[in-house]
């Protein structure tokens, strides 16, 4: 299981929310190659990037970022936030993404979807963000009443097989990890998935292992590191024992 280090670009900075609120933000570096390079010294082996601009807006906004970390930083970096067309999506990956994290479109747009698929393969990676366990989209800001397991099902369907699972009520808080949201999408995902949400820890990232789901391969971690509650080293320590 791999560390995955946020760094969350809001406003050209990088930031955290708070519970997916974007009045709700915390800078923590007025550049997010700062950040970025931190989590590589301390030896982060991939990096969570997300234009939280481009997600708000429907397209990519802070893409030049994205280009400058990939350029300096020798660490694969999945790439999220407002990719909702191939053309956004063959940029990321042009900007030197590994892999690109597809959202709202995933559900919205089912043409694009399976040309993303057939096109990229598993560098497609999906993320089913939610709030007491059912959907939300448009960079957190709508919320569904739509079940993450029947999305996960009906992504697994068009082949998706690796997502991203972001559970909103606990982001940002410091409060543990939704145990119950990570079990119910190991049991509904035919593939891999990374979790992200309220990992405070090196006690959480425990509770993570505890639940020893075989298809549970990554931790996405941000505020727990920006707060130094724990090191990039000493969460992958755990993370490998």
């Amino acid at each position: 299981m791999i560390l995955l280090p946020a760094v969350d670009i809001l406003g050209g900075k990088a930031v955290r929310l708070t519970r997916g609120q974007f009045d709700q933000s915390t800078v923590y570096d007025a550049d997010p190659l700062d950040a970025a390079r931190r989590w590589v010294d301390e030896g982060a082996r991939s990096l969570h990037v997300v234009d939280l601009d481009g997600a708000r807006r429907g397209a990519p906004v802070n893409i030049e970022h994205v280009r400058r970390i990939t350029a300096e930083l020798p660490v694969p970096v999945q790439v999220g936030g407002g990719l909702r067309n191939i053309g956004a999506v063959r940029g990321a990956l042009e900007a030197g993404a590994a892999r690109v994290v597809i959202g709202t479109a995933a559900y919205q747009d089912i043409d694009f979807l399976d040309a993303a698929i057939a096109e990229f393969d598993d560098r497609v990676v999906v993320s089913i963000d939610a709030r007491d366990g059912r959907l939300a989209g448009a960079g957190w800001t709508e919320q569904t009443d739509i079940p993450i397991e029947a999305v996960i099902e009906q992504l697994g369907a068009r082949g998706v097989r690796r997502y991203v699972y972001s559970s909103i009520d606990r982001d940002g808080l410091l409060a543990g990890p939704d145990l119950e949201g990570a079990r119910r999408v190991a049991e509904t995902v035919r593939g891999t998935y990374a979790y992200s949400g309220g990992v405070a820890s090196l006690e959480d990232l425990r509770s993570l292992i505890a639940l020893r789901e075989v298809n549970l391969n990554g931790v996405i971690v941000g505020k727990a590191l920006y707060e130094r509650q724990f090191t990039v080293a000493e969460g992958q320590a755990v993370l490998d024992g």
